[in-house]
């Protein structure tokens, strides 16, 4: 025999465990009803709405909060949507993420995608159109210059690492210096000829986002050559803020991890199924970047 209290008792663990399965449960998640996931802007916004609502989906249901994708207007808004604690969930470029660090952002990577051939990292490379006669940097002085976005790293920090190398200020080498906005803007420039040459991120011959424009009938891929190829970038690093509870920490990440076998189709649209898993990764896995960062700086103080 049960009395008033065990029963009372009973009732309110079975709720618990009720609240606890359907998501509402009393940990983490009150202090986070809802987490916002702040994205750079790669390529155009309903592109990017499209590529990454199955995968919020997940995370609401997988996590037990709501997650609410936030696609923002250049990197600079996912940095400072950090800083005030807007933007819970980033997905930043390698140098952004390093431009958020040294500027005292208090967040944190905890993973990055593989690719489909097991490596972990991209590259930035020029494109001219393969119509052009130009074969080489060299060729193309006095023309214009099409990068993505202050803070990406393959649309404006490595090319401007590259151009260094060779002894190229840009600003004067080139006789326009313009930033497009993303990538998929960089690559229309160059296609309708407002610029000669177009730093991007390329993965591979068959993942770029030339590819990933090239499926959408954007842009024919065998209209553009690259002339100009850098050394290996660690990938895109997703983080979380640095003050989030260490068991919402461990969810997140472990909702990540399990992605690829429990919504297998989700995961795939991030990448168009060119990616094989995420990997976890930590600060110290980016701390090249953030040297290129400040070398970045010192250039633009030289100039200054």
């Amino acid at each position: 025999m049960f009395n008033r209290r065990q029963i009372l008792g009973t009732a309110l663990a079975a709720s618990s465990l009720a609240v606890t399965r359907s998501g509402w449960a009393a940990g983490w998640q009150a202090k986070y009803p809802e987490l916002v996931m702040g994205i750079i802007p790669a390529e155009n916004a309903s592109g990017v709405a499209d590529r990454y609502a199955p995968f919020v989906e997940y995370l609401s249901k997988t996590l037990g909060t709501k997650v609410t994708l936030r696609i923002a207007n250049d990197y600079a808004a996912v940095i400072e949507g950090q800083r005030n604690g807007s933007i819970h969930l980033a997905s930043y470029g390698p140098a952004s993420y390093a431009r958020a660090i040294v500027t005292g952002v208090k967040t944190e990577p905890f993973c990055t995608s593989v690719n489909g051939d097991g490596t972990i990292g991209y590259y930035s490379v020029f494109y001219v159109r393969a119509d052009s006669p130009y074969k080489t940097i060299e060729d193309l002085k006095g023309k214009n210059l099409g990068l993505v976005d202050p803070n990406s790293t393959s649309g404006n920090n490595v090319p401007r690492f590259l151009l260094n190398k060779l002894k190229i200020v840009p600003d004067s080498y080139f006789a326009h210096v313009t930033y497009t906005g993303s990538h998929e803007n960089a690559i229309i420039a160059l296609q309708q000829k407002t610029v000669d040459v177009a730093a991007n991120a390329w993965n591979s011959d068959d993942d770029s986002n030339l590819t990933r424009m090239a499926n959408k009938g954007l842009a024919k891929k065998d209209d553009f050559r690259i002339i100009m190829k850098s050394d290996l970038i660690p990938k895109d690093p997703y983080c979380y803020l640095s003050d989030m509870p260490a068991d919402a920490k461990a969810d997140i990440w472990k909702a990540f991890q399990e992605v690829p076998t429990k919504d297998k189709a989700a995961f795939d649209k991030l990448s168009d199924g060119k990616d094989r898993e995420f990997k976890q990764v930590d600060a110290k896995y980016y701390e090249g970047v953030i040297e290129l960062i400040k070398f970045i700086d010192s250039l633009r103080k030289q100039k200054s």
